[in-house]
């Protein structure tokens, strides 16, 4: 796997024509998982661990990496399985960045990249439960036929391993708008469950109204809704959080498709992802976002709505 992550710079330009590349692995048997490639530093086998006592019970122990200690997860005792073996010669691990932080997740065999596009990536099935670690599904051919492809809730299990604090620290909240911020509208638009329940969780002490969609299609769908009952969708919210990676329609789309209808193109858009900084810098200029903010920081997100709010009430 040493070369399958060479060509990444190339492979940015899939991003904002709804495409995607995901990196396959395997946790049990033959079932095959998944995660996007651009989340994705490198695939090296098992080094030596070294287990810090009080971590968390789904942490094997700590790896050094280029003189960097980066904390190693147990994906497959993450999402319900039972733990893994590291002494057997299949395992490998995947290290990631996610929210601004490095991990590595201990993985069955990797298997390949497979180039795809969203609208071929669906939410998982509504009988799979609300506890599940999926945020989607596809599929994929192989030499035995058609194969399902399970896409992991990375939010998710940082959640339960990291204490994500909702809480707005002393200082950050304008105490002159906070009658100003009641009732208004905020558009959140994330696959993960978790994320959106993060965003919400911070907004919402605001006094805000959130309104929360699960994908980049179903927001397109229910803005363009608005806009055939001859509502100012500009009037209607204050701003739209969206995630970047979502099933059908990934935010850098569904940002596009915003800014080509007149009806709608002046709607305030945050990208907000766990994806890279600078990866999404470019993205934001070639699609259109008004702010990218990396996930998930509670102060930052309270910042960017007050000061879409004082642009609004024109404050300086």
């Amino acid at each position: 796997m040493t070369g399958v992550l060479n060509t990444v710079d190339q492979r940015t330009k899939l991003v904002g024509e709804n495409r995607l590349e995901l990196l396959l692995f395997s946790l049990n048997s033959r079932q095959l998982f998944a995660i996007n490639v651009f989340k994705v530093r490198e695939v090296i086998k098992v080094p030596p661990l070294t287990k810090l006592p009080g971590t968390h019970y789904n942490i094997k122990g700590v790896a050094t990496l280029r003189g960097t200690a980066v904390p190693i997860i147990d994906l497959r005792a993450a999402i319900g399985f039972p733990p893994s073996r590291l002494d057997k010669p299949e395992e490998n691990l995947i290290i990631t960045e996610y929210n601004r932080t490095v991990q590595g997740f201990l993985v069955g065999q990797v298997r390949n990249i497979v180039n795809t596009t969203w609208s071929d990536i669906q939410p998982p099935p509504k009988t799979a439960g609300r506890s599940n670690y999926l945020t989607a599904i596809s599929r994929i051919k192989d030499g035995d036929g058609e194969q399902i492809i399970e896409i992991i809730d990375v939010e998710k299990v940082l959640a339960e391993i990291i204490d994500y604090d909702v809480s707005i620290s002393e200082g950050v909240l304008d105490e002159d708008l906070t009658a100003q911020m009641i009732g208004r509208k905020v558009l959140i638009v994330d696959d993960s469950s978790t994320a959106r329940s993060q965003v919400r969780g911070t907004l919402s002490q605001l006094g805000l109204d959130i309104i929360e969609c699960c994908d980049g299609l179903q927001a397109l769908r229910l803005l363009q809704s608005w806009a055939d009952e001859g509502r100012d969708v500009t009037q209607e919210l204050l701003l739209m959080i969206t995630d970047a990676e979502m099933p059908e329609m990934d935010g850098y789309k569904l940002t596009a498709e915003i800014r080509h209808d007149p009806r709608m193109k002046d709607l305030h858009v945050v990208l907000n992802t766990s994806l890279s900084g600078s990866f999404n810098d470019a993205m934001v200029k070639k699609v259109g976002c008004d702010r990218f903010i990396s996930k998930f920081q509670p102060d930052l997100l309270v910042e960017v709505t007050q000061n879409r709010l004082k642009t609004v009430l024109g404050i300086d």
